[in-house]
């Protein structure tokens, strides 16, 4: 018998900046809108246990959509956007993700991302602290320096296999060989978008001097980071955490920087203390 997911996929067009894009997003569930943002050069396909998780989405709308430029969502389709080259900004994406929100009609969402999805997280309680119930950054931190690389896109190589092999060893070594096998080939597919958005992650985004503008008890930030992350290691997370007023860290055992897609389970249990935190937060 043929078993079909409960996840349903959708388009929305939208206008950030002057561009129109239209977006592919993936969700399941009722509740309390949970928005996940995968990590660079990568698509939503991260998210999918997630958002299969019956746990989860029983109390939870998990939404999970792919960046222009990224898995089913196109680049500007106003724009010769071939013309110039791709480097995404803090203010663009920021506006993006605040401009999506709002077309979906999302009520206090909680926002994730990892990676560079976590960095932009902690810009989202820095600019918009009333938009968002919480945010739960995973593997950031307030600066991230070296890596918008050219060689991401050398002509001497293959930018996919060089793009997803640079992930390997940042995925803990007792992860499951199918769950980072699959993650490496997420990152095969998305060598193109990659170095722009290592832009965003390398040279935009430096919060250093302002974590103290963030407040913690008016917008929740739980921060988490696998203890086999080298890219962002935990005391890298954790010193940003102490800098923000009200903000928290968790390190997460036994996984890397990929944990919601390297080792699932794993990484729900981590996310639950994350959902349990806030929830504390904004009880009191």
């Amino acid at each position: 018998m043929a078993r079909i997911s409960p996840v349903t996929g959708r388009y929305v067009t939208l206008d950030v900046d002057g561009c129109e894009y239209k977006v592919f997003y993936n969700s399941n569930g009722a509740g309390q809108p949970l928005v996940c943002q995968h990590t660079a050069g990568c698509h939503n396909h991260q998210w999918r246990d997630l958002l299969e998780d019956e746990e989860i989405t029983k109390d939870h709308l998990v939404i999970a959509y792919d960046l222009p430029r990224h898995g089913k969502s196109d680049p500007p389709l106003n724009k010769e956007w071939w013309k110039e080259e791709y480097k995404l900004t803090a203010d663009h994406y920021v506006n993006f993700i605040v401009a999506l929100c709002d077309a979906l009609e999302l009520e206090d969402p909680i926002f994730m991302g990892s990676s560079f999805g976590g960095n932009v997280a902690l810009q989202l309680a820095l600019r918009h602290p009333d938009r968002f119930k919480a945010v739960i950054p995973v593997e950031a931190a307030a600066h991230a320096p070296g890596f918008y690389l050219d060689w991401w896109r050398h002509p001497h190589a293959n930018a996919s296999q060089v793009c997803a092999s640079g992930v390997w060893d940042l995925m803990a070594p007792m992860s499951p060989d199918k769950d980072r096998w699959l993650t490496w080939f997420y990152y095969s597919q998305g060598a193109e978008a990659f170095k722009g958005d290592l832009h965003f992650y390398s040279v935009d985004h430096d919060l250093r001097g302002k974590l103290g503008q963030i407040d913690g008890r008016r917008c929740p930030v739980v921060m988490l980071t696998g203890t086999y992350d080298y890219l962002t290691p935990p005391e890298a997370t954790k010193e940003t955490a102490d800098q923000i007023p009200g903000g928290s860290f968790i390190a997460m055992e036994d996984i890397g920087h990929f944990p919601m897609s390297e080792n699932y389970p794993v990484f729900k249990a981590y996310l639950a203390q994350a959902l349990e935190r806030i929830a504390s937060q904004l009880t009191r």
